[in-house]
């Protein structure tokens, strides 16, 4: 992990008991979702889906990948996607660089960004695309619904064979405030700290 990850990393993981008692039983059930899959040997398939597919589900995305990679648990992918496709947002892109990952930007309406959280590791690519892209999995995969509006507007996910809503207040309402930046820290940490709850929870019972 690159330092700065590192020493958000273990500051976030101190911070678990902040996690109300409601919310850690929504991310119990996704562990012993990924739980069931590692006890058959499967790869567990997780896509984080949003309305846009520009802020919630790519922080989740990273964040899980994350903390599988962070706690050591094997056969993990994750993915993101949308109910329509727009771009990965540059103020979510702006905090995950600020959280101490190393993000590449190759240009473009829609660019695929590189993110990585170590010089050694793989870059996790991350662009807006439609929850059904062909860069998702089409079958035996985890529908994580990261906005209200799409948990709604979208009752059936093709493919899925386990739903759970885990839902994030929108960081755009903070677009183009003083408190931008923070607000935008604030849901990247959110995101982090259950996340990497989750995963932590999944780690335990192994």
């Amino acid at each position: 992990m690159y330092p700065k990850l590192k020493t958000y990393i273990t500051e976030l993981e101190s911070s678990f008991d902040s996690i109300p008692t409601e919310r850690k039983q929504q991310l119990k059930d996704v562990a012993e979702y990924i739980r069931s899959k590692n006890d058959t040997d499967d790869i567990t398939k997780l896509n984080f889906i949003c309305t846009h597919n520009s802020r919630r589900s790519h922080l989740a995305q990273i964040w899980t990948q994350t903390a599988a990679n962070y706690y050591e648990i094997e056969d993990i992918e994750t993915y993101s996607g949308g109910t329509e496709a727009t771009a990965f947002n540059p103020r979510a892109v702006a905090a995950v660089e600020r959280a101490g990952f190393k993000v590449n930007n190759p240009g473009g309406e829609n660019p695929r960004y590189e993110v990585s959280y170590s010089e050694r590791s793989e870059p996790m690519i991350c662009f807006s695309k439609t929850f059904e892209d062909d860069f998702n999995p089409d079958k035996n995969f985890a529908a994580i619904m990261t906005c209200s509006d799409a948990d709604e507007n979208c009752p059936f996910v093709p493919g899925a064979e386990f739903r759970k809503p885990i839902t994030y207040v929108d960081p755009k309402e903070s677009d183009g405030t003083d408190r931008e930046a923070e607000v935008y820290d604030e849901r990247c940490r959110q995101i982090a700290t259950e996340m990497f709850y989750m995963m932590n929870v999944v780690r335990s019972k192994n």
